[in-house]
């Protein structure tokens, strides 16, 4: 199992490319099912992720041709509505294929999936608006078996925000019968990179972005060509690891608007943020002064940027006050940045952190995607060595990260099969 090992105490300079997001992609491909044309899919991250789930559309049939940064999905013929729990058990967003199964086959049968462990994430919401579009559906055996001559449209109110299950159903209803409302319905760009591509292949959505979404069904989609928007999150991810590090560094192919809460709380910790069209720059000098935040769905404060700024807290000058409202689970990082010298307290679904002048560098372990993130950011800024176990999660959602970094003046080392110690 491979290891990062990280010599902290350099600052970043230079220029990044950021990727294609994955949060995206992911949807993206699955909206392949609904017809039998090509959709072409470009500045396609190279994930791991990504790679599974277009392994687990091609068990069903779907012809994938690959070329750099983009992918054909062509689903002629779905052989195999099947979705088995050794192919999705490692990765959430195979539910994905759920709705869009229904609306073009009738029929499916997908594992409930697996994923980060950083709380529950229930599908249940998923299951309930299918139901309501008249799904017949069964869970039996771990596994979600589900019927329908042909879906209807209906009025749906979600229970609590979700983004997959906003995707799920805004998928499955281009093409049910008659017309379909989401409300409560997830408002991130994912969602409306998601609607973009749907209408470019045929579908009728609108109010994408807002909390009530509106699809007219069609009897048919057709292929399209689209590209697959920057990634918030490793954007926001190297944002704050200039910031916590010190350094001047340009993204580029990236989109600021759709940041704005990250954004304010880094310029409110301290760190200068010019923003351009597809770039954006930041540049830090100081220690970054403690901000305080909570996490809630877009466009606030987004959950997957939690982690990263609570490593900037850690080495700040004062007190910050974190809550998480999305996922019970998500402050398992911290542990791990005590293990490094940061002063955190935990309370429910509160983290205090009090910052201290410098971290210390030492072995620590993964447990989800973004806690890696968080914990590549600790290693940056520490003193001495930090290794990192378990970065498998970091591949999940960061591509090439270590070359990145490398890039702009970073001691980043991948150690294959790694057991040492640092």
């Amino acid at each position: 199992m491979d290891s990062l090992l990280i010599v902290g105490g350099r600052s970043l300079q230079g220029t990044v490319p950021i990727s294609g997001a994955k949060n995206a992609a992911l949807p993206l491909a699955c909206a392949a099912l609904l017809t039998a044309d090509p959709l072409r899919l470009s500045n396609l991250p190279a994930l791991r992720d990504v790679s599974t789930l277009i392994d687990l559309l091609g068990r069903m049939g779907v012809v994938a041709q690959r070329e750099a940064g983009t992918v054909t999905l062509q689903a002629a013929q779905v052989s195999e509505p099947f979705a088995d729990y050794e192919m999705v058990k490692t990765m959430r967003a195979s539910i994905l294929v759920l709705g869009p199964l229904i609306a073009r086959c009738g029929h499916a049968r997908v594992s409930l999936p697996g994923g980060c462990a950083i709380g529950q994430r229930p599908v249940d919401l998923h299951i309930k608006g299918l139901v309501a579009m008249g799904a017949r559906i069964e869970v039996n055996h771990g596994y979600i078996e589900a019927h329908a001559e042909r879906l209807r449209g209906a009025r749906i109110v979600m229970d609590m925000v979700t983004v997959t299950g906003t995707e799920n159903l805004m998928m499955a209803a281009t093409l049910a019968e008659g017309t379909t409302l989401l409300e409560n319905a997830a408002r991130e760009p994912e969602v409306v990179d998601l609607a973009l591509c749907l209408n470019a292949m045929g579908a009728r959505v609108s109010g994408a972005g807002t909390d009530v979404i509106t699809i007219e069904g069609v009897s048919a989609l057709h292929g399209a060509d689209h590209r697959i928007m920057p990634d918030r999150i490793e954007t926001g991810t190297f944002l704050a690891a200039v910031a916590a590090t010190g350094g001047d560094v340009r993204l580029d192919g990236t989109d600021a608007g759709s940041l704005d809460a990250v954004i304010d709380k880094l310029r409110e910790s301290g760190a200068h943020i010019e923003i351009g069209t597809g770039w954006m720059r930041v540049a830090a000098s100081n220690r970054p002064l403690a901000v305080n935040f909570r996490t809630a769905p877009y466009p606030a404060f987004p959950t997957d940027m939690q982690a990263q700024l609570m490593t900037l807290d850690c080495i700040a000058r004062g007190t910050a006050v974190i809550a998480e409202t999305i996922f019970e689970n998500r402050f398992m990082h911290a542990l791990e940045l005590r293990r490094m010298g940061a002063e955190i307290e935990l309370s429910g679904n509160t983290a205090v952190v009090r910052g201290v002048p410098q971290l210390q560098g030492a072995r620590v372990m993964a447990t989800d995607l973004r806690a890696s993130a968080s914990l590549v950011i600790a290693g940056l800024i520490a003193e001495g060595e930090t290794l990192i176990d378990r970065i498998y999660h970091l591949d999940r959602g960061y591509e090439s990260i270590e070359t990145k970094l490398c890039n702009l003046g970073a001691d980043v080392r991948r150690v294959r099969g790694a057991a040492g110690s640092a």
